[in-house]
């Protein structure tokens, strides 16, 4: 309904002089008026007219108010009903709204009170109308931290994850830089009961480490040159809430101890201040091989198992290339909103962001398309706009690899062999996944799989 359109009301009654008097009244309003003296008059009207409300009566002969709707909704008109009586029980009205009424009113009629009504009836749908376009327009909001990914692996770890957010434990993060590890930090919270609490991110690689005992734990007055006032940590800053120590690979030796006593005790000590409690679920999170690091002694092993009582490993994105192009189309449709750009990935995009190996995960591909979405000169993302002039692995790198395998003595065959079978784990079995991976035709690589009798060879 448009500012300028009056908005059309389908008025039900058998009363003839009860239908005549609204006609002429409501006119009088902006409205726009139909009437039917039946329910079976008005179901065959509403087939052939559009309608933005219906206003009827209770009591018809035949089929009344409430009955009139139910078969009005099996024909699939969506309008709000509003219903008139002049029995204006709470029972009445209880089974009103509970039958799908947006309102009611009573006889005999308030003219103003029935304007009201009729008005507030019509914002509402406006107001459910706009809520329902939003929804289509962004087909990511049930999912706003961005945590995307069909494949099997991926889903097991969400399906694990959901299940850990509920209790208490502390959580361990495993995977290459740039998996997601964050989101999945987040994830944990807001699906916990510590929801409404805050949720605090400390990058442990990213503060000096002369400063990051005040930072973590908080420091009084006084404690040192500088301290001019109380400084609240980043511990008492998550208090019944969640706090994430990224990089917790490298935390300092020193500063260990004291939060294996946060962990043990769930007590913190400022710098220069005395033990405070402190209620606060951790999650950590590292690329680092934390069991090797307590080996050579760079890491206590104390805290290892405490901090690693629930580890979750975060897949690169190369181990679940399935998750690759549903992770670009929205990176995708997030950045050309923002740019106020309509774009769409070319097929020999498609297939180089599939085929790419991505070494800095997830983030490196949110920052392709990005640059992409910016660059592109057409409505057509090209494989130029999100590589340049080619994938993002250097000719360089390329080279070391054939003369690591070239010094190696490796043979033609079972170079072949160990590539070919190495694209069909990553695709889980699928042939044409793991030929795109490996930047071939599906008969080519069904024929050479078949050469060297590896299943998939002989596919249809």
């Amino acid at each position: 309904m448009g500012n300028t359109t009056p908005a059309r009301i389908l008025i039900v009654d058998d009363d003839a002089a009860q239908l005549r008097a609204l006609a002429d009244l409501l006119p009088l309003d902006g409205f726009e008026i139909l009437t039917a003296g039946s329910s079976a008059e008005a179901l065959d009207r509403l087939q052939r007219q559009p309608v933005d409300l219906v206003l009827t009566d209770f009591f018809m002969p035949g089929t009344d108010g409430l009955a009139f709707l139910g078969k009005a909704r099996q024909q699939g008109v969506r309008v709000p009903f509003v219903l008139m009586t002049a029995f204006g029980t709470l029972d009445v009205a209880v089974s009103a709204l509970r039958a799908g009424m947006a309102d009611f009113v009573t006889k005999p009629i308030d003219a103003s009170l029935l304007v009201h009504r009729l008005r507030a009836a019509l914002e509402l749908e406006n107001l459910r109308s706009e809520v329902a376009v939003l929804k289509t327009a962004l087909p990511d909001a049930e999912d706003p931290l961005g945590l995307i990914g069909p494949s099997k692996r991926f889903q097991e770890l969400l399906s694990t994850a959901r299940r850990v957010a509920q209790s208490t434990a502390t959580v361990l993060l495993l995977g290459e830089s740039g998996t997601g590890k964050e989101l999945l930090a987040r994830t944990l919270h807001v699906q916990s009961a510590r929801r409404s609490g805050p949720f605090v991110a400390v990058n442990c690689a990213a503060i000096p480490e002369n400063l990051l005992e005040a930072e973590l734990f908080g420091s009084v007055k006084g404690a040192y040159t500088g301290a001019n006032a109380d400084r609240q940590g980043r511990f008492e800053a998550a208090a019944s809430g969640t706090l994430f120590l990224d990089e917790i690979g490298e935390l300092p030796f020193a500063l260990q101890p004291k939060l294996l006593r946060v962990l043990q005790d769930h007590v913190i000590e400022p710098v220069g201040g005395t033990p405070r409690a402190v209620d606060v679920r951790l999650v950590a999170a590292t690329h680092r091989d934390l069991a090797a690091m307590v080996k050579d002694g760079r890491f206590r092993e104390d805290l290892f198992y405490r901090l690693n009582v629930i580890p979750l490993r975060v897949p690169a994105l190369r181990e679940r290339a399935e998750d690759i192009l549903p992770l670009a189309e929205h990176f995708l449709r997030k950045f050309s909103r923002e740019n106020n750009r309509h774009l769409a990935f070319s097929r020999d995009a498609t297939e180089r962001l599939i085929a790419a190996r991505w070494p800095g995960n997830v983030r490196e591909l949110e920052n392709a398309v990005e640059r992409a979405v910016v660059l592109a000169t057409t409505d057509v993302i090209e494989p130029v706009d999100l590589f340049g002039g080619g994938l993002p692995e250097n000719a360089g790198r390329v080279q070391g690899l054939a003369a690591t395998v070239l010094d190696a003595a490796v043979g033609m065959d079972d170079l072949e062999r160990a590539l070919l079978e190495e694209a069909l784990e990553r695709a889980c079995g699928n042939v044409s996944q793991a030929a795109r991976l490996l930047g071939l035709s599906r008969r080519t690589m069904q024929y050479r799989a078949g050469k060297l009798g590896l299943s998939g060879g002989d596919e249809p």
